[in-house]
C-alpha cells in the first residue's frame, strides 16, 4: 500500500484532505544533483540507463517533497522505436532521420515489439517503483500521436508545422495512417508501463496549440480518445492524465476522451474551467512557470490564488496543483520547494 496516495484519489476525485502536487520536468536540468548525473553521459543515455532513469526520477521526491515521481524519460524514445534515428542535444536541438513525408516512409515504420524496443523504460519503472518503496506514486508517460506526427514528418521541432500540415491538408488518408501506426504503438506502450509499475499515465500534447479546434478534433481526439480506452479496457483503475497544451476552447471535448484528468496550461483560470466541465474530471494545474522566477511571497500569492479559484472541494472534485508546463531549466530549486511546501499547507482549507 503508498504511504501517500493523495495523488491518486485526486485523480479519481475522491476526498483528500489536502491538494496533491508534482511538476513536469521535475526531474531535470534545475536540480544540480541531476546535473552532476548528466554530466557523465548524453541525454538518451541517461534515458536508456535504468539505474540512472531511476536515481533521477527519485531525486524531486527526495529533495522537492512532491507527491509523485514521473519516470525520466522523452517522449521522442516511441519515434526511435519505430525505426527513426533521433538525436536530442540539448544545445542544438531534436533531430528526427529521414522525415516521413510519403507513403513508402510510413511503409518502413516498424511495429515494435515493446519489450525488445523500449524494455530499458520498464526496466527504469520496476527498478523505481522497488527503490521509491511505497513512498509516492510513479507515472508512466507518452507523447499523443499528433505531437510524435508533427516531429517525425518535420524530422524535429518546428514553427509552423508546414510538412506535418501539408500532409494533413494534402493527404489526409496518408495523415490518418501515420497517426494510427503510431497510436498503435502508443497504446502498446503505455500498457506495458502500467505493467512494469505506472501507477498513472500521462499523454502529453505538447504541440496540441497548433490545431485549430475542428483539425483537432480530426486529427488529435480520435486517437487519444483510443489509447485512454487501451488502458481502461485492461486496467480500469489506473487513471490517465491528459495534457493537450492551450487547448482552453474545447475542455469539454478533451474531457470526452474518458480521461480522468486534464492537465491545463495557464491560459485559463482554474475555477472558469471547473465551472465549465462540472467536476467531470480532475484538473491539474496551473501555475505559469515563470512564476517561479519571482520572490516566495509573489509565488505564494500566485500559487493562493489557483487555490481559491479552484475553490472548495466537494466529493466528486479533484484538483492535482502542477505548473501549466515544465519546469525550466534556470530555475532556482528553492523556488519550487517553497511552492511545494506553500501548497501543502495552504491547500488544506479548501478541503
Amino acid at each position: 500500500m503508498l504511504k501517500n496516495d493523495l495523488f491518486l484519489r485526486a485523480l479519481k476525485r475522491q476526498p483528500t484532505p489536502r491538494t496533491p502536487i508534482w511538476v513536469m520536468r521535475q526531474a531535470g536540468r534545475y536540480l544540480p544533483e541531476y546535473r552532476a548525473v548528466r554530466e557523465k553521459t548524453d541525454f538518451l543515455t541517461l534515458c536508456k540507463t535504468p539505474e540512472l532513469a531511476t536515481e533521477v526520477t527519485i531525486q524531486p521526491v527526495e529533495l522537492m517533497g512532491v507527491d509523485a515521481a514521473i519516470i525520466f524519460s522523452d517522449i521522442l524514445v516511441v519515434n526511435e522505436a519505430m525505426g527513426m534515428n533521433v538525436e536530442i542535444i540539448e544545445t542544438k536541438g531534436i533531430k528526427l532521420t529521414p522525415p516521413i513525408r510519403s507513403q513508402a516512409d510510413i511503409d518502413k515504420l516498424i511495429d515494435p515489439d515493446i519489450d525488445e524496443k523500449l524494455g530499458y523504460v520498464m526496466d527504469a519503472l520496476r527498478m523505481t517503483k522497488r527503490e521509491l518503496d511505497n513512498r509516492v506514486p510513479l507515472i508512466g508517460f507518452t507523447g499523443a500521436a499528433w505531437t510524435l506526427f508533427t516531429y517525425a514528418v518535420e524530422g524535429g521541432g518546428s514553427k509552423n508545422y508546414a510538412y506535418a500540415k501539408k500532409m494533413m491538408y494534402r493527404e489526409p488518408k496518408m495523415a490518418h495512417q501515420l497517426l494510427q501506426k503510431i497510436t498503435n504503438c502508443i497504446s502498446a506502450y503505455i500498457i506495458k508501463q502500467v505493467e512494469a509499475g505506472a501507477d498513472a499515465i500521462q499523454i502529453f500534447d505538447s504541440w496540441a496549440s497548433a490545431l485549430s479546434e475542428d483539425d483537432y478534433r480530426e486529427f488529435a481526439l480520435p486517437y487519444i480518445k483510443q489509447n485512454v480506452a487501451a488502458v481502461k479496457a485492461k486496467y480500469p483503475d489506473t487513471p490517465v492524465i491528459v495534457f493537450s497544451k492551450d487547448c482552453n476552447t474545447i475542455l469539454s471535448d478533451i474531457a470526452d476522451t474518458g480521461c480522468d484528468a486534464m492537465g491545463l496550461g495557464w491560459g485559463i483560470e482554474i475555477g472558469k474551467a471547473r465551472a465549465e466541465l462540472k467536476d467531470r474530471v480532475c484538473l491539474q494545474g496551473n501555475l505559469d512557470p515563470t512564476v517561479l522566477y519571482g520572490t516566495h511571497d509573489k509565488i505564494k500569492s500566485e500559487a493562493a490564488k489557483i487555490l481559491k479559484s479552484f475553490g472548495k472541494h466537494t466529493a466528486q472534485s479533484g484538483h492535482v496543483f502542477n505548473l501549466g508546463h515544465g519546469i525550466l531549466p534556470d530555475m532556482d530549486p528553492e523556488n519550487l520547494k517553497c511552492l511545494v511546501e506553500f501548497v501543502k499547507e495552504e491547500s488544506a482549507q479548501y478541503h
